[in-house]
C-alpha cells in the first residue's frame, strides 16, 4: 500500500530567451534523458547551468534526473534552486518534497505539499504524496483525509483508494479497509500486493476462506512471490488443511529458501499431521537460520518427545527457556523429570 505518486516532468521544449549554446545542451540533454543515458543528460544540464546559471528548466529537469538515480540530496538542491528562481514553481515544490521524504524528512515534506496544495488546491498528487508522508508519522486520521480529498478529485485514483484502505487498516477499521481496497482492485485489478493485503485483513477477521481466494488471486498475478505462498499456507492451516498448507510453505520455501517462518511453519503443520521426523527437520533448519528461536527449539523438543527422545528433546525444552520462552519449563516438570 506504501505508493509514492511523483511527478517526474521532464521538460524539452527550451526558451529562445537563452543563449543558443545553453539551450543546445539542454536539448542534448532531454535526448540523452529519452536514451536513458542518465548520467550523460546530467552532464549536459551542468554544462547548461555554468553558461546560463537562471536556466530554470534545467534545474529542474536535472533535479529529477538526480532523483531516478537516488541521489536525493543532489535532486534537493537543484529543485531548491528551482524555487528561488521562481518561488511559485508548484511541481518544483512537489518533487522537493517527495525528494525531503526519500530523506526521511517528513516535517519538511508535508510543508512543501501544503505549498503545492495552496498554489494548486485541485491537485490531488500532493494530496496523496502527504497522505503517504502522514502515514509514515503515523497520523493514520490526517492520511485519510488527504486520499479522501484525492480521490474526490480524482474518483478513478486506484492507489488512493489502497492507500487510504492501508490507513484504515491501522485504524481498525477492517470493514472500511476492505471496502477501499475492493473499490482499489476495480480500477486495479492487476495488483497483486492489494489482493494479498485484503486477504491479511480477512485473517484478522477470521475470514480464512475468503483470504485464501485473495492469496490465489495475488500468486495468479506474481506466481514467483513466495510470501503469497505462505500466507496462503497459513490460512489453510487455520482452517487445518494442513497437506494443502505443506504444499504452500513448501513453494515458498523452494522460492526462498533462507527464510526460518516458512521451516517452522511447515514443521508445526507437520507435527499436526504427526509427522514428527517431517517437523524435526523443519525445526532444525529454522534453528540453523536463526539459532535463538525459541518457539522452534521448543516445538522440536515436543516432537522429540513424541518419538520417545526423552533426553535431547528435554534439552531442546531446556535451551527454549534459555532463550526466554517460559511455557518451556511447565513442560519440563511434566515430563522431564
Amino acid at each position: 500500500m506504501k505508493k509514492i505518486i511523483i511527478l517526474l516532468i521532464l521538460i524539452l521544449s527550451a526558451s529562445c530567451c537563452f543563449s543558443q549554446t545553453a539551450e543546445d545542451y539542454f536539448n542534448r540533454g532531454g535526448t540523452k534523458f529519452e536514451l536513458k543515458d542518465y548520467r550523460g543528460a546530467i552532464a549536459d544540464y551542468t554544462k547548461a547551468i555554468e553558461l546560463e546559471p537562471d536556466y530554470t528548466e534545467v534545474y529542474f529537469n536535472r533535479g529529477v534526473i538526480k532523483s531516478m538515480l537516488n541521489d536525493f540530496r543532489g535532486a534537493l538542491a537543484d529543485y531548491t534552486k528551482v524555487i528561488e528562481l521562481h518561488p511559485d514553481y508548484s511541481n518544483a515544490y512537489l518533487n522537493r518534497g517527495f525528494t525531503k521524504s526519500n530523506l526521511e524528512d517528513y516535517r519538511g515534506a508535508i510543508t512543501d505539499f501544503n505549498k503545492v496544495i495552496e498554489l494548486k488546491p485541485d491537485d490531488a498528487a500532493a494530496y496523496c504524496n502527504r497522505g503517504l508522508v502522514k502515514r509514515r508519522l503515523e497520523d493514520y486520521r490526517g492520511a485519510i483525509v488527504d486520499y479522501t480529498k484525492a480521490i474526490e478529485l480524482k474518483p478513478d485514483n486506484a492507489d488512493a483508494y489502497l492507500n487510504r484502505g492501508g490507513n484504515k487498516f491501522k485504524l481498525k477499521d477492517y470493514g472500511g479497509a476492505i471496502a477501499d481496497l475492493t473499490k482499489g482492485l476495480e480500477l486495479k485489478p492487476d495488483d497483486a500486493a492489494a489482493y494479498c493485503n485484503r486477504g491479511n485483513i480477512k485473517m484478522k477477521l477470521k475470514d480464512y476462506r475468503g483470504a485464501i481466494v485473495d492469496y490465489t488471486k495475488a500468486i495468479e498475478l506474481n506466481p514467483d512471490d513466495a510470501e503469497s505462498y505462505f500466507i496462503r499456507g497459513n490460512a489453510k492451516s487455520d482452517l487445518e488443511d494442513y497437506i494443502s498448507a505443506i504444499a504452500d510453505y513448501t513453494k515458498s520455501i523452494d522460492l526462498k529458501q533462507d527464510n526460518f517462518p516458512y521451516y517452522y511453519n511447515r514443521g508445526n503443520a507437520n507435527r499436526k499431521l504427526k509427522e514428527y521426523r517431517a517437523a524435526i527437520a523443519d525445526y532444525t533448519k529454522a534453528i540453523e537460520l536463526n539459532p535463538d528461536y525459541s518457539d522452534a527449539y521448543l516445538n522440536r523438543g515436543i516432537a522429540k518427545l513424541m518419538l520417545s527422545q526423552k533426553d535431547i528433546g528435554c534439552l531442546d525444552l531446556s535451551k527454549a527457556g534459555e532463550l526466554g520462552n517460559a511455557e518451556a519449563y511447565d513442560i519440563i516438570r511434566e515430563f522431564c523429570n
